[in-house]
């Protein structure tokens, strides 16, 4: 059975054809950074990015081409999101003035950040306090925290899930004994929201309820929690990805890597369905510059707002971050997961990793003049005040 996933998996890496020509044309010498899509660059009108930069690293990392950065180019990435830090919250950020009004954007750059930096053995510039102007009032206490938990809409599950597990970044900032009431208050609050039939959270559309169990396996993981009811979860991804339709890569991407984070046995026939379902879907993704479109009909402008779909609805959403123009073409959020789904396809199948052929000279001369090197120093923890 092996033998046959392996062969399908193989014939799926026919998909990749021109991905690493597209990633390195992404790349922009002066900042150090990656831009989104290439109507980013086209149009003059956006800068490279932290969460382009950060994925467009973790691909390269993930196909082991880690060793093709030079040593201007691996300084150029420190440099890049040293650049992004704020000295005062010790969080990071784009230019983008609303990029700091969307706290899942703020959550997801703090960590995309210092994975990135530890990457390079090189620490932030600045701590992240356990307060400061960035610390929303409903952690002040924890039950504070408890009511703004069981105040978030889970109207459309992928939103609210995100919103709920991206305190994570808050929580994390605490000392371990000041953390552990408001962990326990969490697990409290998500435990008595999972729906017993399925395992899911939230409402939506079969698969917005399980992009937002996705989300918050994240926050389990992350302290140390299993998701429960885990069998009931397994039956509802393999229903969901037989019978509904998936028009957008994280549709593709979140029940692989929810299947994967749950460790278990998968049977033969299963896990060939799986695979099956999920090439089909990448395949319908994958664009004529080389790259993947987040959304079957066009790379999303900001994807900031992209899990609310037309015709779905959720209160206070953030104001559009826009990182590309929303044209039909590769963008980086789409090629992050489709590498991360093809990688975790055949750790899955019990398969030994094999990367994607890249050229011998594939990004050997970028960054190679950059004239000022960093230091780079043991990895360390953060102090906090």
């Amino acid at each position: 059975m092996n033998d046959r996933i392996a062969s399908r998996l193989a014939d799926g890496d026919a998909l990749f054809d021109g991905f690493l020509d597209w990633l390195e044309g992404q790349y922009d010498e002066t900042s150090g950074g990656f831009y989104y899509a290439r109507s980013s660059i086209a149009s003059g009108a956006f800068a490279p990015d932290i969460e382009s930069t950060a994925q467009a690293l973790n691909i390269i990392e993930r196909c082991g081409l880690m060793n093709r950065l030079s040593a201007g180019s691996r300084d150029g990435f420190v440099r890049f999101f040293r650049s992004k830090q704020d000295p005062v919250t010790g969080f990071f950020y784009d230019a983008d003035p609303n990029m700091r009004l969307d706290d899942v954007m703020v959550g997801r750059a703090l960590g995309y950040s210092l994975a990135a930096l530890r990457k390079f053995g090189a620490p932030p510039l600045y701590p992240q306090p356990a307060r400061s102007e960035a610390t929303p009032d409903y952690m002040a206490t924890p039950e504070t925290f408890g009511a703004w938990l069981r105040s978030i809409s889970l109207a459309n599950s992928w939103r609210g899930c995100d919103k709920l597990s991206h305190c994570g970044a808050h929580l994390a900032a605490l000392e371990p004994s000041r953390r552990e009431p408001y962990v326990r208050e969490a697990f409290a609050c998500l435990n008595a929201m999972q729906h017993p039939e399925t395992g899911f959270w939230g409402e939506g559309a079969p698969y917005v309820q399980l992009s937002g169990t996705f989300k918050l396996q994240a926050f389990y993981r992350r302290f140390g929690e299993p998701l429960p009811r885990p069998e009931r979860i397994y039956r509802s991804i393999l229903r969901v990805l037989r019978t509904e339709e998936a028009v957008d890569m994280c549709y593709v991407r979140n029940p692989i890597s929810l299947l994967a984070s749950m460790a278990r046995s998968i049977a033969p026939d299963e896990l060939a369905d799986i695979a099956d379902i999920t090439l089909a879907n990448l395949a319908k993704l994958k664009r004529d510059d080389g790259g993947f479109s987040r959304e079957r009909e066009h790379s999303p402008p900001a994807p900031n707002v992209a899990q609310v779909k037309p015709g779905e609805s959720y209160p206070d959403m953030p104001i559009p971050v826009p990182l590309g123009l929303g044209l039909v073409e590769g963008d980086m959020n789409a090629g992050t997961q489709a590498v991360l789904i093809r990688y975790t396809l055949r750790e899955l199948a019990g398969l030994p990793p094999v990367h994607l052929p890249a050229p011998a000279n594939w990004f050997s001369r970028r960054g190679a003049d950059a004239a000022t090197p960093i230091h780079h120093f043991p990895e360390r923890s953060l102090e906090r005040p």
